[in-house]
């Protein structure tokens, strides 16, 4: 780090949920923000419009330009941190957010949105974590205490602008694969139909018939002083239909766990328990990897009968809007955990088109699927060049 940064410490140059003190009629038109308007990979939010009366009470308030930041769990290291980027001025949002204000001409709010996005920030504010699990949330003196290179505001704008066009390189690469992902549905709406109402009435069949086996995952977790050998994967590596290697977990497996956890070609990869609904059930299939890999308990691994089912359509399905609703009816939630068992798993029921057609649906979007994955690798690129540049940014070398 340069010997002439400065640092200060937040508290000393933006505000932490400052208190509303706007003049508002009860019909004013304001700027309402649901936790789940926020995304973990876009830096701004809109929020939609409402009148001042029906967020008066029981809301977060905050002005255009603050920077919110979710403090519980797991929207935290979800990386729920944004700009608010209101039609009105004024916004109202979740109680689950802190509000960060900075003090004009000390602090540029894109320059602090970038600083507090970064990863160790959000792995400190994990540690500092307080309460209950499920319910454990960020402090509002983990961020006061936080000590941020204070430059000249020009040169704070400079590295913001740096970010913000590097941010929007990789937000064109997701675009990217959302229209993928949605000439994906396409087909399979034109293949199998609506897959909730089954209007070409396929037979309806549980999970349970398909499968051949259904294991959960590696208990115990790396020690300190264990560098690792094997890659163990973790619930954030199973996004929803297919597999991220970019950042692996290693632990030295004996030959007893190897046997037992290693993943084979076709193996379909199911989570099966997280602090928030939304993840539990999120799947993806396994297809081959340069090297042996395995799973920890937050993950069921999942053969299928291939005789009646095929993979990639099972995945597919089960990621979609019926398969969510199935898991939903199967969850269970104990100490703020939602979990699905294997016997949950077992009672999902999906239609069931003939196997050749699901082989069909899996040869129509072959070519689409190593398109993705050419983008997938892009973004990898480019998500480690914004972490460069971020971990430069804040070090006075950028």
């Amino acid at each position: 780090m340069s010997a002439t940064l400065h640092m200060e410490k937040l508290c000393n140059v933006a505000e932490l949920n400052p208190k509303f003190k706007e003049k508002l009629k009860s019909d004013s038109s304001v700027s309402f923000v649901p936790m789940a308007a926020v995304l973990a990979e876009m830096s701004t939010v809109t929020g939609e419009e409402k009148q001042y009366c029906e967020v008066s009470k029981g809301y977060t308030s905050f002005v255009d330009g603050d920077v919110l930041v979710a403090k519980i769990t797991p929207c935290f290291e979800n990386g729920k941190i944004t700009q608010a980027k209101l039609k009105n001025r004024v916004g109202f949002g979740s109680t689950e957010f802190h509000v960060v204000r900075p003090v004009e001409g000390k602090l540029d709010a894109r320059y602090l949105l970038h600083f507090l996005r970064q990863e160790r920030i959000r792995l400190e504010g994990e540690r500092k974590m307080t309460g209950s699990a499920g319910q454990r949330r960020v402090p509002a003196n983990f961020f006061a205490s936080l000590e941020i290179p204070l430059l000249p505001l020009p040169e704070q704008k400079r590295i913001a602008d740096i970010l913000d066009r590097a941010e929007a390189l990789r937000a064109k690469r997701r675009a990217i694969l959302a229209q993928l992902d949605e000439l994906v549905q396409s087909i399979f709406i034109d293949m199998f139909g609506d897959p909730i109402t089954n209007p070409k009435e396929w037979e309806i069949c549980s999970i349970g018939a398909l499968l051949t086996d259904v294991t959960n995952g590696l208990t115990r977790r790396r020690k300190g002083s264990d560098e690792g050998t094997d890659i163990v994967l973790r619930l954030r590596d199973i996004r929803e239909g297919w597999i991220d290697f970019s950042d692996v977990n290693r632990i030295s497996l004996s030959y007893q766990e190897s046997s037992r956890y290693k993943i084979s070609v076709n193996d379909l990869l199911f989570i099966r328990v997280n602090g928030n609904p939304d993840y539990v059930g999120r799947c993806a299939l396994f297809e081959g990897f340069s090297e042996p890999v395995y799973f920890n308990d937050h993950i069921m691994r999942v053969k299928t009968d291939q005789s009646k089912v095929d993979g990639k359509f099972l995945v597919y399905m089960l990621n979609g809007p019926r398969g969510k609703r199935e898991i939903a009816l199967h969850r269970k939630t104990s100490a703020g955990q939602h979990t699905i068992n294997q016997d949950g798993l077992g009672k999902i029921e999906i239609p069931l088109p003939p196997l050749k057609i699901q082989q069909e649906f899996a040869f129509r979007t072959a070519s689409i699927e190593k398109l993705k994955t050419v983008h997938k690798a892009s973004l990898a690129e480019l998500d480690d060049l914004f972490s460069s540049l971020q971990y430069r940014a804040f070090r006075g070398e950028l």
